[in-house]
Order: C-alpha cells, then structure tokens, then sequence
C-alpha cells in the first residue's frame, strides 16, 4: 500500500489539533522527536531552524530549545514533561522564553500520540492552553502543519524536507 503525505492541522480557538501519518514505526517516530535529531528536521531556510534542543527525558524532566530564525534571531523556549510513555505518548508544557506575539510567555501543554497504523505511524497533536487567545491558536495551529510536514518528510524519505 501506497503511504500518501498528508496533514491536518486545526483549531477551535483555544485548542490545536493536528496530524500526520509516517511510514516508519513508532519507535523511529519518538527517537525523532526526543533526541537532538530534532534539530535536523524541526525548520526550513525560509522560517527558522532548532540550533539546541536538550531534554532529561523523564516524567518532570525539562526540556529546551532554542529556534534560530531566517534572519539570524535567536528564540528560546522551554518546558517539563508530565507524562512519558516510550513510544506512545509525551506530555509536556511548553513555554516562551520572549514575548511571543499572540501568545507571550504563557505555557501551553502539547501532548503527542503515535499510533501505529498499517502503513506506520499516525502522529496527533493536542496542545491546550490558548483559552482567549484564538488568533494565538490559529498561528500555532499553522504551525504544528508545517512542523509535521517537515518531520512526515524526514521521517519518509531519511532527509530534511527541501526549503
């Protein structure tokens, strides 16, 4: 059976859902998503790239990354994990370290599941924590598209997606 690329991404103003299905298992999906490969994925020449990721990736563990966008600016961001279970599910916060512009610095929660499907992996995105801040939510609900695009590329093909 034939994998066809495809990703959904929406909102209903104060929560973002969004998914992906990948042709690889689970186990490649989480690895992706937790260690520092990452940051050979998670961005494109035109928006930003992560630069440094690190996590002590454990149930109150922390987390962190810095994003570097196209012209040069540095972004940190940070958060703990509240729930792990390898490789199912991770529950973490997630937290700006500036002022973002629809969101600021208020923590959100993102959870990933990976489910495994007949041809790999089907990935969902749940992140709460936009409650009266729907233009907040709509962004990132663009966002979590575009950043699954790229890891569904990744994934797939063993590359980053082109620019």
């Amino acid at each position: 059976m034939m994998h066809v690329p495809v990703v959904h991404s929406m909102t209903n103003g104060e929560t973002v859902m969004a998914s992906a299905d990948v042709g690889a298992p689970a186990e490649r999906v989480f690895r992706a998503l937790v260690t520092d490969e990452v940051e050979r994925w998670w961005g494109s020449t035109d928006t930003y790239r992560m630069v440094d990721w690190s996590a002590d990736l454990r149930v109150g563990g922390r987390w962190k990354v810095t994003v570097r966008t196209a012209d040069g600016k540095d972004l940190p961001a940070s958060g703990e994990f509240l729930d792990i279970e390898a490789p199912r599910r991770i529950v973490q916060t997630r937290a700006y370290a500036w002022d973002h512009p629809t969101l600021g610095r208020r923590q959100t929660t993102v959870a990933w599941l990976l489910q495994p499907i007949a041809t790999g992996t089907r990935i969902i995105i749940c992140h709460g924590g936009f409650a009266g801040l729907s233009d907040a939510a709509a962004e990132h609900a663009e966002g979590w598209g575009r950043a699954l695009s790229w890891l569904q590329a990744y994934v797939d093909a063993g590359r980053p997606a082109a620019a």
